[in-house]
């Protein structure tokens, strides 16, 4: 299974975040779900202060690029194996720096990708 962490997590049940986190938690991922809003999603809390998480293999994300900019740092020091970009968070920059560090880059859809199998 692989760690996942979820950035931009709503509670709003209509977001992919919050759908993605749900389907992840189901098959079994550990999954951090990740955003500014407190609450919870189904049994998740959603965390709100960043941490040094330990190996994790994939951070899919659901922030728009403006705001991903203020996590770059964070998000490369976890060292994750791979980034989804989901429809509309492809950002340039980022994937350029990611496969820098080696990191793989998707651009996918993390729900597609999980009824197809091949997340």
């Amino acid at each position: 299974m692989k760690k996942t962490v979820v950035l931009g997590a709503s509670t709003n049940p209509t977001r992919y975040s919050y759908l993605v986190t749900n389907r992840l938690n189901e098959l079994g991922h550990e999954v951090i779900p990740f955003g500014i809003k407190q609450g919870k999603i189904g049994e998740l809390e959603i965390v709100n202060e960043w941490k040094s998480f330990k190996e994790v293999d994939t951070v899919t994300l659901y922030l728009n690029p403006a705001l991903q900019k203020g996590y770059y740092d964070r998000i490369l020091a976890l060292k994750p194996n791979r980034i989804i970009f989901n429809p509309g968070t492809e950002n340039v920059e980022l994937i350029s720096l990611a496969k820098e560090q080696g990191i793989e880059v998707e651009i996918a859809c993390s729900l597609v990708m999980l009824s197809t199998g091949e997340y």
